[in-house]
């Protein structure tokens, strides 16, 4: 089933989400955006895809390195090569 998302939620849990982004989505499908709380989001595995957020260069996403995201900030996910995991943990 096609949720219209550019994701997939592997596994949701009450402390965290993990997050895959396929290889094969089209860039175009990555749109700057907003979220409604705050995140704090880490790479799973190694990737060379990369976050960012608005007026900033790009970082990379890499494994083990949490990225603080504060809520109705704009920010985007920028393709790299292979699949993407994210773990997503909701902020307070």
């Amino acid at each position: 089933m096609d949720s219209g998302k550019p994701y997939t939620n592997l596994e949701i849990t009450d402390s965290y989400i993990i997050r895959e982004f396929n290889e094969n989505i089209d860039p175009i499908e990555l749109l700057w955006h907003r979220d409604l709380e705050n995140r704090t989001i880490e790479a799973i595995g190694e990737t060379n895809w990369k976050l960012q957020l608005d007026n900033e260069l790009p970082l990379e996403l890499k494994k083990g390195v949490r990225i603080f995201i504060p809520k109705m900030e704009w920010h985007r996910v920028i393709k790299g090569d292979g699949n993407l995991r994210l773990k997503i943990k909701i902020e307070e």
